[in-house]
């Protein structure tokens, strides 16, 4: 019976300990294995040109350069590894240039190792397609195993529609929101609303910081990531 080998991966990431976390995710994902763990672009092409690797886990900002240009780099001398995209910014246009560039998926940071997991089986199920297809179902098939991953599940309790109420009015409010000021905006109790914002916090897309000047205990304060 024959196997198929592993798909071998080349984590590049410039935070030591988010890296040893990506490479702790992927190690356990069956299937992959960690050919590298470097810290900058040019880390990465030099093991590129030492060592085959099939997946690049590739953060966007290097200290040595944005990823997109090391991408454009290892093009043009001829590597084909694929990319799967790591970020904190949420820049549309960025993940459209990306994708002109061959990134295969994209993970916003922090994600969790059930993210990265799904992504991970779904980029193997997408490189186990081969041969002739039968029709356009099976090419629609194959496209949907790479580009259409589950959506996290939220936290129990929280649901996207109020999910999506919060974070459209912490991003139209400049000067950030109290958990008060939000719920009075969204319709929701202050307890609530300050759950949607804390998981905004633990998921990197808003910061909080204490508002002191008043009487009593300093007031929570809350404003989106523009990261």
């Amino acid at each position: 019976m024959t196997t198929t080998p592993d798909i071998r991966v080349l984590v590049v990431e410039d935070d030591p300990v988010a890296a040893a976390a990506h490479t702790l995710y992927v190690e356990r994902v069956p299937g992959f294995t960690v050919s590298g763990t470097v810290h900058s672009g040019a880390d990465a092409r030099r093991h590129l040109d030492h060592h085959a690797v099939d997946l690049l886990l590739l953060d966007l900002y290097l200290p040595d350069g944005h990823g997109l240009q090391l991408m454009r780099t290892l093009r043009g001398a001829g590597h084909g590894a694929d990319v799967i995209a790591v970020t904190s910014a949420r820049d549309l246009t960025m993940v459209r240039e990306g994708v002109s560039q061959g990134v295969v998926q994209y993970l916003l940071k922090p994600f969790t190792f059930a993210t990265l997991r799904d992504r991970l089986q779904r980029y193997a199920a997408f490189r186990c397609t081969a041969g002739e297809a039968s029709g356009q179902d099976e090419v629609d098939r194959a496209i949907a195993a790479l580009r259409n991953p589950r959506p996290a599940a939220l936290p129990k309790g929280l649901t996207s529609a109020t999910l999506r109420a919060v974070t459209d009015a912490l991003r139209a409010a400049p000067a950030g929101l109290s958990a008060t000021e939000a719920g009075t905006g969204v319709g929701i109790s202050r307890i609530t609303a300050r759950r949607y914002l804390e998981y905004l916090v633990d998921t990197g897309r808003a910061a909080r910081a204490p508002q002191y000047g008043q009487v009593g205990r300093p007031e929570l304060r809350y404003r989106w990531s523009e990261r």
